[in-house]
């Protein structure tokens, strides 16, 4: 566990203040399934805003196909690219921080190191965390954070970019509030959420990545999901 006792021995002070994670409204998301066979073998939702598109008959209807994270590239501490190609074949948790965050990033923090840890051999597995202040995070910044958090690139990547990518990224792929507002700690504010992500780009989780008992939901559910490509 040297990430964990890392974190521990250099005593990242957490601010009392706490950011609940967002979406867009619980209303406009739609779940595929949660059970199947008869309830026997348990399987993760699918979360995803339906869509007006044309039908073929003419006119509009709600599309029900499943909502995927749209094409991305960034750049991630160690100068690599990073686009959806990277998560081929694999599962990955996503969340948005920076940096320089004062209020609830340490503790995401904190607790993404036990995602990584549980899943440090599991090379199905993978972490994606996306700076939301460009500007100062550039591969520099992110390569000495995740040097201090004690971390591996092959496992965990944060990755940089065009601010408008990134905070478009957040909303309309992972469903999650990340934007500038002068009035916040920081001068920015996002989710606190953890976001699980299936090989198929779609989203099957969103956890409180603030509160221990949703990341062990988070790290329980892991493996419900890799089942789904058993066989």
């Amino acid at each position: 566990m040297r990430a964990l006792r890392h974190i521990r021995k250099t005593g990242l002070k957490m601010n009392r203040r706490k950011m609940r994670y967002t979406v867009f409204s619980i209303a406009s998301l739609l779940w595929f399934g949660a059970c199947s066979q008869g309830g026997s073998v348990k399987k993760l939702p699918i979360y995803g805003p339906k869509q007006l598109v044309e039908s073929e008959e003419g006119g509009m209807q709600l599309d029900t196909s499943y909502h995927k994270i749209p094409n991305f590239t960034f750049v991630d501490q160690d100068s690599s690219m990073v686009n959806n190609q990277t998560f081929e074949d694999k599962v990955y948790v996503a969340d948005f921080f920076f940096t320089t965050c004062p209020t609830i990033c340490p503790k995401m923090k904190a607790q993404m190191l036990r995602v990584y840890e549980a899943f440090y051999e599991n090379d199905q597995v993978a972490i994606l965390s996306h700076t939301i202040d460009p500007e100062y995070d550039d591969v520099e910044a992110l390569h000495d954070f995740a040097n201090k958090l004690g971390v591996e690139s092959k496992k965990w990547r944060f990755v940089t970019g065009q601010k408008k990518d990134i905070l478009d990224i957040a909303l309309k792929g992972y469903m999650v509030t990340a934007m500038e507002d002068e009035t916040a700690p920081g001068g920015l504010v996002h989710s606190g959420a953890f976001i699980l992500i299936d090989k198929k780009g779609r989203v099957r989780g969103l956890y409180d990545g603030t509160e221990p008992m949703e990341v062990d939901q988070l790290i329980n559910d892991i493996p419900v999901l890799l089942k789904e490509y058993e066989g």
